[in-house]
């Protein structure tokens, strides 16, 4: 009887959902100044500007390779500084998770943790180019993933009353 019991819990464990984080790591970046030395000779003022974007790819039936893609443009009024381009990688186990919760882990909680090492990277490449540190302000995944969500939706609902119209 206690086997039984032990097998009922086993395949209540297996159909339990799982995550696990098996890897993160650097998959590219770049680091570039065009307009150094003569940029240094400018009060520094810069204008920041941040671009990200996040994808995924399924490796196998359980894993998932997240990328959360960052470029930093930094300008003095018109000069451009320094351009810094991260994609910070990881891969996930994700078992007993599909549909919307699916996309919501891979949309916005993923790239949650993995932002801190993209911005650290960042900041480490900035500061060897001899600039001041930039540490980029925390991003909100979760609103940025609702919003795509809902510029999908509205997309979708735009072409369905276009081809109703037809």
């Amino acid at each position: 009887m206690a086997d039984d019991q032990q097998a009922a819990a086993g395949s209540e464990d297996q159909n339990q959902p799982q995550f696990a984080l098996q890897r993160i790591y650097m998959k590219d970046m770049s680091f570039e100044s065009p307009n150094s030395p003569l940029v240094f000779q400018d009060q520094w003022k810069p204008q920041v500007n941040l671009d990200l974007n996040t994808s995924h790819n399924k490796i196998s039936d359980n894993q998932y390779e997240v990328i959360l893609s960052l470029t930093v443009t930094s300008k003095i009024e018109e000069k451009v500084a320094f351009i810094v381009e991260i994609q910070q990688a990881g891969v996930f186990v994700v078992k007993g998770i599909e549909g919307a919760q699916l996309g919501q882990m891979l949309g916005a909680y993923c790239p949650n943790i993995l932002f801190p090492y993209a911005r650290e990277a960042i900041d480490g490449l900035v500061n060897k180019g001899s600039f001041p540190a930039l540490m980029l302000a925390p991003v909100n995944f979760d609103a940025i993933y609702a919003q795509a969500l809902k510029r999908k939706q509205e997309e979708g609902t735009g072409e369905q009353k276009e081809e109703q119209t037809h």
